[in-house]
């Protein structure tokens, strides 16, 4: 006779949040590409940026770099693929967020890279709203009435 537990029902991906943190990575791999040839790599590891001796285009490209954004989309973009291969989903302010931050960047400087926003927060807001949805139709059923 068995005692062991039955096996818990595994959780199916969640693509869209899969691909959402996939393309946060892609646009940050992106932005690298674009600004690491431009980057006075000498000069920074020299102090340049720490004792005032670098130039405007050298603290812009250290601010498109590793002064800015490029890290932290990468660790958001694995933490949401991450997510989403364990059937999880992020919440979904962070769809809109992410939304709000590209829009105001291209209002502010026209079109540019932060138009590529709209991929991974469009993918986190249909993934959150398919979940909501998803929910709603269980509890109806679950309470007896027909899923709309």
């Amino acid at each position: 006779m068995s005692t062991s537990a039955p096996l818990a029902r595994a959780t199916p991906p969640n693509r869209l949040t899969i691909w959402a943190g996939r393309a946060m990575i892609f646009i940050a791999l992106a932005h690298v590409a674009v600004f690491a040839p431009l980057a006075p790599w000498a000069g920074w590891l020299a102090g340049d940026l720490r004792n005032g001796l670098a130039d405007g285009e050298s603290k812009a490209v250290f601010w498109a770099l590793p002064g800015g954004f490029v890290v932290v989309l990468a660790l958001l973009g694995l933490l949401v693929a991450r997510a989403g291969r364990q059937g999880q989903q992020v919440p979904g302010y962070v769809g809109w967020a992410i939304l709000a931050w590209g829009a105001t960047g291209v209002g502010l400087i026209g079109m540019s890279g932060f138009i590529s926003a709209i991929v991974p927060s469009g993918l986190l807001i249909a993934a959150n709203v398919i979940a909501v949805r998803e929910r709603r139709d269980r509890r109806a059923v679950r309470g007896g009435a027909r899923p709309s």
